[in-house]
């Protein structure tokens, strides 16, 4: 590469170089935030090309999508007045263009933790680059989390470079420990206008009757953001009638590698383009003409819900920040305007940020490359935003029904899963077919179920009509929408175990079982009766169609079910034989506690998953898997099944007065669920010969909370926060202390207090009490904290009130010297 002269291009970003090239060269991390059009993902890491950090390393930039990553790697390699391959080269999945010369990589996000097994110092790059970093992709957040322990302890000389348009550079520079530079100059003036907010139940329709009057208003070209496919359809559909003289050009990621380029390259006749997009061009791509954005505000999202293992796609308002990167695509190359299909009132109750996709993914792939690469518990891993603990231990237990991790960590079999580059379940299921010699059947359905379903809902569930569908296309090239990309898909699947296409006819029972393989806790069993039910093996009940030709199976592999609460729906499955699921069969001793049947349950269950083949009484068994069930119990239910009783609540209420009061680190922040979560740690002794309900009722908790703090803390706690006060009268009285360290309350009879001038406290005199004084029927009749001033002003009141209604009772005229009684004073 001859030398890269990056002032000729009159980019912003420019400004900053000088900048980032001094940073990079005296410390080996940066934030750089620059506005859309500012060139930092084209120039900015060309003219890092040269520094004599790198030391003849390459550079490796990472960006969320295929689609940039070639378009960007291509626009670089023409800044360069050089094809694509040369000095500057491309890496996405099945397909690459790098050579030898290569010295700067653009790479889609999962292929550097592919890159880093082979490979875990990176010893021949010099420098990581994220782009985009906002959309904090899951990939992304791996790869940096991987790249980061690289630096600390392996490498402290490969450089990492962060770079967004949006993102919350404060909080990243606290994390990282890295400097921030920001490229203020947007290179193009931007209106952004808001306007009437659209109807969520017909966002593609309500969209382009704006674009329709907003054409009339408006030239050069439109990018208009829409959720999803669905709703692209619906605009198109109206814009082509309202503007038959212009391009309608959808963008979203299932078109050809042809459609997107038409979408993104100026009209060759110089048409108008309006380009209906999904969130794929909000980054880094630049659409050639683009002078207006629509903005729906829209998107929709993968989410992953822990309680059903499954991932459901879920229409959501966006962000800010990514209103903003939507806007900001008007401004790339001219003076532009943005139209936001929303109020700022609606603005101003957007989200700063997007939240991580780490926190709302299948985290099942990332666990599995976290235990190749020798990390038993990423929870120790330094992470900019924790993965949560439910997704982790979800995900752990599907590696555990793959096979591929166990007590001891990553098996042989995991270890061949990780080696292929899918899902693990789908990797797992290739390996069983690559076993049983129905490789062929098996790259088809991995094709299928990684790409939309080509035939759509309207055909029915059975996956095998889709296999069917695809060989067909192969054999007599006969095709429909979306073949051509699963065969694409599967070719490369054939490659990688280097063999042959199938095109015979399928047995719908082979594809039963690699579905069943795949999505073990999907196997799914007929429910009694004519209904179209089935219970699956996770626990699930879903149902299909009456008239579909699998509600009458008897058993099923399911591949796709929603995550509706309750009911849900079967999308794609494929019919089973039950001799199949012989080495599925598993006999289990099961330990649990039912509330609703009285108590301990302890059955031997002959079982897949959560479907139950047969089950009898387990007679003999240790008291310690019964007292595991009891815990678990507790821990879901323990408020109902143990006694927390007046005596109980007031213990709890006392160690958190003293807690809070005092700033006391030795007392426990106690609370019901608190103490059934740790049940474990305090009443396992107590819980030998529990079987019934009744028996835990039984179970004094006061007694055990008690002695569960050590001598000392229990002297202090009665010293300290006593349950009782002694009043005037001589009676002793019950203090309700209450939750969070609020006051403490002392209800007494008034006439049981005379002769007290102080109001008492507790917490060696710091805390007063709360005075509830009680007429002597015991009604409630006064609230202070200041005796001495009720007895010089209230009482009076008070006395003229009650003295008729209770006139055998006490009521002197001076209440500081009158004797306290318990009730009616006695004639001498």
């Amino acid at each position: 590469m001859s030398k890269f002269d990056f002032n000729s291009f009159d980019l912003p970003v420019s400004e900053i170089i000088p900048s980032v090239k001094k940073v990079l060269s005296d410390s080996n991390s940066l934030i750089v935030q620059a506005p859309p059009g500012a060139g930092k993902s084209t120039l900015l890491p060309l003219a890092l090309l040269e520094e004599d950090w790198l030391k003849g390393k390459r550079i490796l930039m990472l960006e969320p999508r295929r689609l940039a990553t070639k378009s960007i790697a291509t626009r670089m390699a023409s800044m360069l007045g050089e094809e694509v391959g040369k000095t500057v080269g491309f890496r996405i999945r099945f397909e690459s263009k790098i050579s030898k010369e290569t010295q700067l990589e653009v790479i889609t996000e999962g292929i550097l933790t592919r890159m880093m097994h082979s490979d875990n110092e990176l010893s021949d790059v010099g420098l990581v680059i994220f782009d985009e970093f906002h959309e904090r992709n899951l990939h992304s957040e791996v790869a940096l989390a991987l790249c980061r322990e690289v630096q600390q302890v392996l490498r402290p000389d490969l450089r990492i470079l962060l770079m967004s348009a949006t993102i919350n550079s404060e909080e990243l520079s606290q994390l990282l420990d890295a400097p921030v530079i920001e490229s203020k100059g947007r290179q193009y003036p931007v209106e952004v206008n808001y306007l009437n907010p659209i109807d969520e139940y017909h966002i593609g329709e309500d969209t382009a009757r704006v674009i329709s009057s907003l054409a009339k208003s408006h030239e050069g070209d439109f990018l208009v953001f829409l959720p999803g496919q669905g709703d692209i359809k619906k605009a198109e559909a109206i814009l082509r009638k309202s503007l038959p003289e212009d391009q309608i050009l959808p963008l979203y990621g299932q078109l050809s590698p042809g459609e997107q380029n038409r979408a993104i390259q100026p009209h060759p006749a110089g048409k108008r383009k309006f380009v209906l997009s999904t969130d794929i061009a909000e980054t880094s791509l630049t659409i050639e003409g683009v002078k207006v954005v629509v903005d729906s505000g829209f998107a929709k999202s993968n989410r992953f819900d822990p309680r059903s293992g499954l991932s459901k796609l879920e229409l959501h308002r966006i962000s800010q920040d990514s209103a903003d990167q939507r806007s900001g695509r008007a401004g790339r190359l001219t003076a532009g305007h943005a139209y936001r299909l929303w109020n700022k009132g609606v603005q101003n109750q957007l989200q700063g940020f997007r939240t991580p996709e780490l926190m709302e993914a299948d985290l099942t792939g990332l666990v599995l490359d976290m235990m190749a690469w020798g990390k038993s518990d990423i929870r120790e891993m330094t992470w900019l935003t924790p993965p949560p603990k439910g997704n982790l231990a979800l995900a752990e237990k599907t590696l555990e029904s793959l096979d591929a991790i166990n007590e001891d960590g990553l098996t042989e079999h995991g270890k061949e899963i990780h080696s292929l580059p899918c899902h693990p379940r789908i990797a797992h299921m290739l390996l069983y077919a690559e076993e049983h010699d129905i490789l062929g059947l098996g790259t088809d359905i991995a094709a299928i179920l990684e790409e939309r379903d080509p035939l759509g809902p309207d055909a029915g569930v059975d996956l095998n009509l889709r296999i069917e569908a695809l060989r067909r296309f192969r054999s007599r090239g006969h095709s429909i929408p979306r073949i051509k990309k699963i065969e694409k898909v599967a070719q490369q699947y054939r490659r990688l175990f280097k063999i042959e296409p199938e095109n015979g006819s399928v047995d719908p029972w082979q594809t039963g079982i690699l579905l069943a393989y795949a999505y073990p806790e999907r196997i799914a069993s007929a429910r009694p009766g004519n209904n179209a039910q089935f219970q699956l093996a996770n626990g699930k009940i879903a149902q299909i169609g009456h008239r579909d030709d699998l509600a009458h199976e008897s058993w099923l592999a399911v591949a796709e079910v929603d995550a509706r609460d309750g009911m849900g729906k079967i999308w794609s499955a494929a019919p089973l034989n039950p001799k199949d699921l012989m080495p599925l069969v598993k006999t289990k001793e099961v330990f649990e506690w039912d509330r609703k049947k009285g108590g301990l349950v302890a059955l031997t269950e002959v079982r897949i998953g959560a479907i139950i083949l047969g089950s009898r009484p387990l007679k003999n068994y240790s008291s310690e898997k019964a007292q595991e069930a009891i815990l678990e119990a507790i821990k879901e239910e323990g408020e109902f099944l143990l006694n927390f009783d007046e005596s109980v609540i007031q213990l709890i209420n006392r160690v958190n007065s003293l807690r809070i009061w005092n700033q006391d680190e030795r007392l426990l922040d106690w609370s019901i669920s608190g103490l059934c979560e740790s049940a474990s740690e305090w009443i396992s002794p107590y819980l030998t010969n529990i079987q019934k309900n009744e028996d835990l009722l039984k179970i004094n908790l006061k007694e055990i909370l008690t002695h569960s703090l050590d001598y000392e803390l229990q002297q202090e706690l009665n010293k300290l926060a006593p349950t009782k006060l002694e009043v005037p009268s001589g009676s002793m009285i019950q203090i309700q202390y209450r939750k969070d360290g609020d006051i403490p309350l002392l209800s007494v009879r008034l006439q049981e207090l005379f002769g007290m001038t102080e109001t008492p406290r507790v917490n060696q005199g710091k805390t007063p009490l709360l005075i509830e004084l009680l007429s002597p029927g015991f009604k409630p009749v006064q609230l202070t904290q200041d005796l001495k001033s009720f007895w010089e002003n209230g009482y009076f009141e008070v006395k003229k009130e009650l003295k008729r209604r209770y006139p055998k009772h006490e009521w002197p005229e001076d209440p500081n010297s009158a004797e306290a009684v318990r009730g009616v004073k006695r004639k001498s």
